[in-house]
């Protein structure tokens, strides 16, 4: 049995209760070693066979899970955040089910979803966005032309843009490009969670760049844009949920 596990956002802490207890149960693990907390490893038992990702080739990956299986070892594949966003889990997932292997998922607490816990900001806000867009730039992995920021932006939704924080330049004339304002508040968080390693940068298109330079961020940073961050209660609406002329199944609403 193989068990892919969303390892968190960073803190320890943040696995789910079924992450930790597949990891505690593990006789073989599987991180992604470039992202994984290792702190998270301390969890295992001490008989466990212990893989970093980072130095293996999906074949690799899939020999040592077949051979594990076959030992009748139970897996866990640990992957940072929630492995089905840029996890690259759905070529092991197809090459498990073409060996017969079975397997399951457990999902983690992303690193945008950390981000935002980090800044204290819902993302959501009535009356500023109802949307949040998920994305990255265009690199060795490419993005289809109808999922550039550009295009993105123009919906004015709040945008969490992942493994693109060397790109600051590009991301930023993209956005002046969809017709965003150089004062369009921008958010820059790295290693959301992680204790005594976060830095949150807060800043405008037209200074973020400078700002991130200084603080030598170059990578693990999650980039938060949209007029959700720092609004004000002039700025927003208050939901509706709380509100007491709102009437739903469980209230009334006052006369």
């Amino acid at each position: 049995m193989v068990h892919i596990v969303g390892a968190g956002s960073g803190d320890p802490e943040l696995i789910t209760v079924r992450g930790q207890r597949f990891l505690r149960e593990a006789d073989v693990v599987i991180y992604a070693g470039s992202l994984v907390n290792p702190e998270l490893l301390k969890l295992c038992k001490p008989e466990a066979e212990i893989y970093n990702s980072a130095k293996m080739m999906l074949d690799e990956i899939i020999h040592v899970i077949v051979l594990a299986d076959k030992a009748g070892k139970t897996t866990v594949r640990l992957h940072t955040g929630d492995p089905s966003i840029y996890g690259a889990i759905q070529e092991q997932m197809d090459a498990l089910t073409k060996n017969g292997i079975e397997f399951d998922i457990t999902p983690g607490v992303s690193s945008f979803l950390a981000a935002a816990a980090s800044l204290k900001q819902e993302y959501t806000l009535p009356g500023i966005t109802q949307t949040v867009i998920i994305t990255r730039c265009s690199g060795r992995t490419p993005v289809p032309d109808t999922e550039s920021l550009a295009q993105l932006a123009q919906h004015r939704t709040t945008l969490c843009i992942f493994l693109s924080v060397n790109m600051l330049s590009e991301i930023k004339n993209e956005l002046l490009s969809a017709g965003l304002e150089e004062t369009t508040p921008i958010a820059v968080v790295y290693k959301a969670s992680w204790p005594n390693e976060e830095k949150i940068i807060r800043g405008r298109l037209n200074t973020i760049e400078e700002q991130v330079k200084a603080s030598n961020i170059d990578r693990t940073a999650m980039i938060i844009v949209g007029q959700c961050l720092g609004a004000t209660l002039e700025q927003y609406r208050k939901s509706n949920l709380y509100s007491p002329q709102f009437a739903h199944m469980f209230r009334k609403a006052e006369s």
